[in-house]
């Protein structure tokens, strides 16, 4: 069977269309009731008044009626679309972005489908939930990111002990991955001061999150003004507001207390777990996963930026309620004293240890391995088990590598191909069986 194949444009065109053409029609009406209301008028004028022989040119009256009737209904359309298209441009012009090309048919359509997308929840941290999240922005805007506040280093652990904040470095990753603001005000959130003294090391955004805090006088209404601020697609919410420490069990029963002495030990892990272990989950972030229909863990570190948010009670258990499809995105390389020659299977028996069975749909894990050029770095590519049956949920290999960093996902990939099992249908894989080559998403 073939095909036509269509310009996306005129679809674009078609969705714009049938979303205004219901105002469109009742405008219309409405000129075209006055327009017999003048009708009526000018017919007494026509009939009680002589008009100078002039008015016989100028009215068309030598042309038949029908032809004048066609002549100026299609010019009184042509100037009305122009006048509604004008208008709109001035009314939208708020809101486009200087030095933005994109069409107006664009930018509504764009919205309007964004804001028909499926309800995405993201759960993480790192750079790993950034680049998931800039992937997903294209497809759906109604994304909400839980963001693990574990982390003790650097200049969120410097803010969190001098200040009494969260940690805002990951939510400010977030914020700057799914910005719509301008390049540069993004830049500007992102930037860190190399010089200066109390300020080098710290991070613009950091420190803008730690005054809106002061202003606003709460951490969470701080994250809302801030995405509000940088026109955030979504919404960005800490997994728990308790002050929670992470540690770590090494392999020689040594403890390990801090998220950042873990990362400096290099110390192979057999457990993680929370300080204090009963830390509420954030009521917000519960409600945005049981109303979610996808759910995406990963991708990131296991141990420091997944497990944390896993390790809160209420976030567990909200994900095992859920009815959503929940998929695990397995890293694409080894992290060096963690997960040293981990495959995938690895990764998700750890996952299961900590938390529980069946908790997730589907693995996503990467098959582009050749010629990774990670071992180098001391890093290896995370390989896919020939024997799945340690996992259960289905496994879905497929490339998900960026080309200009190997090490890291590749936003458009997997956010494509996250999209892509959400619309499927669910019996394709079952559990515990890698999809077959027939079953993998054809646009990747």
């Amino acid at each position: 069977m073939r095909f036509l194949k269509v310009d996306p444009s005129l679809l674009k065109w078609l969705y714009f269309g049938m979303h205004i053409k219901r105002w469109l029609l009742l405008l219309l009406v409405g000129v075209a009731i006055m327009g017999l209301g003048f009708g009526y008028f000018l017919r007494e004028v026509y009939f009680s008044y002589t008009f100078p022989d002039w008015v016989y040119y100028v009215t068309l009256q030598f042309l038949p009626r029908y032809v004048r009737g066609g002549l100026f209904v299609g010019g009184s359309t042509a100037l009305i679309l122009f006048s509604v298209w004008k208008l709109n441009r001035s009314l939208l012009s708020a809101f486009i972005r200087p030095g933005n090309e994109e069409s107006l048919v664009n930018i509504i359509y764009n919205h309007r489908y964004l804001r028909r997308g499926p309800k995405v929840v993201a759960i993480g941290g790192g750079t790993g939930l950034s680049t998931l999240l800039r992937g997903l922005k294209e497809h759906t805007g109604n994304l909400t990111a839980v963001v693990t506040v574990a982390d003790d280093g650097g200049s969120s652990g410097r803010l969190r002990r001098e200040m009494g904040l969260p940690p805002p470095g990951d939510l400010r990753n977030c914020i700057a991955a799914l910005a719509d603001a301008e390049p540069l005000m993004t830049r500007l959130f992102q930037y860190r001061f190399d010089e200066g003294t109390g300020l080098e090391g710290h991070s613009f955004g950091n420190l803008f999150i730690a005054a809106m805090s002061g202003v606003t006088g709460n951490f969470e209404e701080a994250v809302r003004e801030t995405s509000r601020v940088l026109a955030v697609r979504g919404q960005i919410l800490p997994s728990t507001l308790t002050n929670v420490t992470l540690s770590a069990v090494t392999d020689d029963d040594d403890e390990i207390h801090g998220e950042s002495q873990i990362t400096e030990r290099g110390s192979r892990i057999k457990r993680v777990f929370i300080n204090p272990e009963n830390a509420q989950a954030n009521p917000e972030a519960i409600r945005a996963i049981l109303a979610a229909d996808m759910i995406v863990i990963g991708p990131g570190s296991l141990y420091t930026s997944v497990l944390p948010n896993l390790l809160v009670d209420g976030i567990r258990r909200a994900i095992e309620m859920s009815k959503a499809v929940r998929v695990y995105v397995c890293n694409v390389a080894t992290e060096r004293g963690e997960t040293d020659s981990f495959s995938v299977g690895d990764h998700y028996e750890a996952l299961q240890r900590h938390v529980s069975e069946k908790l997730f749909t589907y693995v996503v894990a990467n098959n582009n391995i050749t010629n990774n050029g990670l071992e180098d770095h001391q890093s290896e590519p995370v390989q896919v088990d020939q024997n799945g049956s340690m996992i259960d949920a289905a496994v879905v290999a497929a490339d998900v590598i960026s080309e200009e960093n190997r090490y890291h996902h590749d936003t458009s990939k997997l956010a494509s191909l996250l999209m892509a099992l959400y619309y499927q249908p669910r019996d394709v894989a079952q559990p515990g069986e890698p999809m077959r080559e027939s079953q993998e998403v054809a646009a990747l």
